[in-house]
């Protein structure tokens, strides 16, 4: 790409707010810190460059975001009232760091006051539950979690819920359970967005089928592109978008690089022959780090811009938009290694002959309206 085309891209990100929808910078904070939020929040200066984090202001400030779903994340090892008590912690650590840096962060709840924080240079700060195992089998908490300024809900993570099919576990469900389907039904009414990241095909079906209201994908790609089933099959994508709902792409290197998915496939089958459970993160990471064995490939930006044109020719332009999922691995594509590399993305688009109006509907545009569709239901039932 040219000089000429990233200057391009920045000028386009200082008028046009580029919305993210998922970030684990919170999850992060925790991790390096200790699970009390204030403590989490204190712990780490994010006004400085973090050289172990994908995030911080200085790389905010470079990559021109406007708008961030930061993930309120519990792994699937939380169960029960246990995980009710971690995403609790994790919604906390998120307002802890909207009061900590209020010259930077905006809480947004709605799509209009995200714009707003956008408008007074601030990065809208919204929420998103990863994994329905969080609300412990109870509408209760997940009206709570709503109440709180969580404004999406992935209904798994790793492992099946008890009404829900995992995307990378063994199928127990075939999709939704009755209850499930009341979940779904539950968070169109309370104007909280339905997420199919991490589901099994048959669980983002059903979901299509029984939503009445836009649902999104806050970090998936295309399974065209590469069959990982963490993305997101054809068919899927097209009732998608018959829905108006938006699919945003992620940078994580096993979902969009072949090669990557292939060398994260060997490393899955030696945890199985080891007896440990590829599907646990923390266990994987030191597995990795104990295994030796043939160096991970690097995936590249041109991987990403693969499954944004899939997508955008699947579904069309108007159902795409971004979820980097920065901070929830451990590395990231060439040319994206942080949060502060979302002007090179756009630039080789812009390059690649997409119009300035197509790259600000994949930046926020269709996001926003998927957001805001939810808005007016809240409003309504209000």
């Amino acid at each position: 790409m040219t000089n000429g085309d990233l200057a391009r891209a920045q000028a386009l990100l200082e008028r046009v707010l580029l919305a993210d929808g998922h970030n684990d910078l919170p999850w992060e904070l925790r991790v390096t810190t200790g699970p009390d939020p204030v403590e989490a929040v204190a712990g780490t200066d994010l006004t400085i460059r973090q050289p172990h984090l994908h995030t911080d202001f200085p790389k905010l400030a470079e990559g021109r975001l406007g708008m961030q779903f930061w993930s309120v994340y519990v792994p699937c090892q939380f169960e029960g009232h246990s995980a009710v008590t971690a995403v609790l912690e994790q919604i906390e650590i998120v307002h802890q760091m909207i009061e900590r840096y209020p010259d930077r962060l905006a809480l947004a709840d709605t799509a209009d006051e995200a714009e707003a924080a956008f408008r007074d240079g601030k990065i809208a700060s919204l929420l998103g539950a990863e994994g329905g195992h969080s609300i412990a089998e109870s509408l209760g908490v997940l009206r709570i979690l709503r109440r709180l300024g969580v404004r999406y809900m992935t209904l798994t993570h790793n492992h099946n819920t008890t009404w829900a099919d995992s995307g990378t576990d063994e199928p127990a469900h075939h999709g939704l359970t009755d209850f499930g389907r009341d979940v779904v039904r539950e968070m169109n009414k309370i104007g909280m967005l339905v997420d199919l990241s991490h589901v099994a095909p048959s669980t983002m079906r059903d979901a299509l089928e029984v939503s009445s209201a836009p649902v999104i994908f806050s970090h998936s790609s295309c399974r065209a592109v590469n069959d990982h089933p963490r993305n997101i099959p054809n068919d899927v994508l097209e009732t998608l978008a018959a829905k108006d709902g938006v699919a945003m792409v992620t940078f994580v290197p096993g979902f969009i690089s072949p090669k990557v998915a292939e060398w994260d496939d060997q490393l899955r089958q030696d945890m199985d022959a080891a007896g440990q459970d590829y599907r646990n993160l923390d266990l994987r990471t030191k597995f990795t780090a104990e295994r030796g064995g043939p160096e991970k490939p690097k995936a590249s930006i041109d991987d990403v811009v693969a499954h944004i044109e899939h997508a955008r020719e699947v579904a069309g332009v108007d159902h795409i938009g971004l979820g980097g999922d920065y901070d929830g691995v451990a590395t990231l594509p060439d040319g994206l290694e942080d949060v502060s590399k979302y002007p090179v993305l756009f630039a080789a688009l812009l390059e690649r002959g997409w119009s300035e109006e197509d790259c600000a509907k994949l930046a926020g545009k269709n996001t926003l309206r998927v957001l805001r569709a939810a808005d007016e239901v809240t409003r309504l039932d209000a």
